[in-house]
Order: structure tokens, then sequence, then C-alpha cells
């Protein structure tokens, strides 16, 4: 089957009238993230005024960087410039969305070659690359739990869970205690952790999401030197083993010891400390 182009989705005649917002990471902050968590949020990302006069044309046509997939964007909307604030800030720009394409918001994913580095592009260089590549039912709202024997999360896509409070996440992970991995992108290494206690592995996996290294010596001191968009950009999480919340923590912490040997997370190939 071809592909099927954005324009027999998305019919646009004046593509000079258009500036594409490929909206990628800042910072450390994800836009896919702030979609999910909050709309009114997502919004500001298109009205914010920064240092350059970003979005000069009648329109906006914005995307999101659909981190889960690579080369995938999802549609964040079509937006008409009313007015510009010739300042930087968050009012910088006032928008409305164009309604006729508002259905499709958080529910049409767009294969697209990533765009050079940047915010906002000529949408006539970009249009033809567009090509539609799955209607959702419904809008974008997180990753869905996959069951115990598939996690394998960004720090992304943990805190964005965690943020929402994902229904079914949250009571997965709270009725059970387990073994966690935590592998650092950029070089390889490991982290061995454990969550047991009453509220299970999501209320320690909460804490990585808030802090990024969970109270660890060698992970904060990372984050420190680094900064948080380290852990949001290199760090992925996977549970290795998970037990009944009835199992006794003395088990949980030999498992630990276990694959801490096994996958030789301390020293030089890991961050484990002991």
């Amino acid at each position: 089957m071809s592909a099927i182009p954005i324009s027999q989705l998305i019919p646009i005649e004046q593509l000079g009238r258009y500036k594409l917002h490929a909206a990628r990471d800042s910072d450390g902050d994800h836009p896919l993230d702030v979609f999910v968590r909050n709309r009114a949020e997502w919004l500001g990302w298109n009205s914010y005024w920064t240092t350059k006069n970003h979005f000069t044309r009648d329109f906006i046509f914005s995307l999101i960087e659909f981190y889960p997939e690579g080369g995938v964007w999802l549609f964040g909307g079509i937006f008409r410039v009313l007015s510009r604030t010739w300042v930087s800030g968050p009012n910088g720009y006032q928008i409305e969305e164009v309604a006729e394409y508002s259905n499709l918001v958080g529910r049409l994913k767009i294969k697209m070659p990533t765009p050079s580095r940047g915010r906002a592009f000529f949408l006539e260089n970009h249009y033809q690359d567009m090509f539609v590549n799955e209607v959702l039912r419904e809008p974008y709202s997180g990753a869905e739990f996959p069951g115990f024997e598939n996690i394998i999360v960004s720090f992304h896509e943990l805190k964005s869970i965690i943020d929402t409070q994902k229904p079914d996440w949250k009571a997965a992970l709270s009725g059970v205690k387990g073994i966690y991995c935590i592998i650092d992108r950029s070089n390889g290494k490991k982290y061995i952790g454990s969550a047991y206690g009453e509220a299970g592995i999501w209320s320690r996996w909460a804490n990585y999401a808030c802090s990024g290294h969970g109270g660890n010596v060698h992970l904060r001191q990372l984050v420190e030197d680094q900064g948080l968009g380290h852990a949001m950009n290199h760090f992925q999480l996977a549970l290795l083993e998970y037990r009944p919340a009835s199992t006794d923590d003395n088990v949980i912490l030999g498992r630990e010891s276990h694959w801490k040997r096994l996958m030789l997370s301390r020293g030089d190939y890991g961050y484990n400390g002991n």
C-alpha cells in the first residue's frame, strides 16, 4: 500500500502563509509529555515568544516529536496568529486554534524526516515530505501498560506516566515489589535497584521521575554534574523481576544482589556503589 500524503487529510493551498512548528525537547521537558499532561500548557508552547520572532506568518502548523517512534510526529493543531507582542514571554503570540482540524489533534501521527535543529520552518519546505503514519481512535494519552514482562521505558515516558497518574500503570505497579535496571544509553552503564515496602514499584519509580536519581549516590552525582536533562535524555528503565506484595523484603534484597553480580553493575561497568 502506497503512503498517504498529508495533503489528503489536511489540504493546504497557500503554504506560504504557514510556518511549521516542529516541537522537540527543551531543557529536559518534552512537548509530548506536556501535551499529555496539560493541553493549556501545550498551547503555551505555540504562543511563546523566544529571543527570535519564529512565527512570522498567518498560521502555525504544529507537530510534536513522537519520541516512542523515530521519525514520527503527532499532529498538535493548526493555529491562526491573531497578534504579536514584540517582547519575549509566554504571551508573545495571540493565537486561536483552527477548529476545522481539531478532531485530528493528538490522533494523527505523521511520518516526516526530522528537520534541522530549530523550532520553526517554512511549511512549503516540508509539507510534501509528510505522510500519514496512523490515526489513533482517541487522542494520545501516554503509553499503555504493556505487562510486567515488557516494561522498557525512557525517563521521559516514566515522568509522563507518573505526572499523569496513568491508572493502568499505577494499579499494576503499586501492588508488586521488584528488581529494576536503569541503563545509561550514553555509556552503557547500569544501575540495579529494588522496590519493596507497602507502596511497591510505583512509589520508588515516582521518586526517580521527580529527581532523576532516586537518592542513589552515584546517580545523584551524575545528575548534579550533568543536569536533569541527562537522565531524561539518556536513562532507560526496565523491570527485571516482580513479586507479590506479600513477598518478604529480604527475598527482594537477595534478588537485587543476584542481579548486581550478573549485570556487573558495581565498579567500572555500572553505578551501584555496594
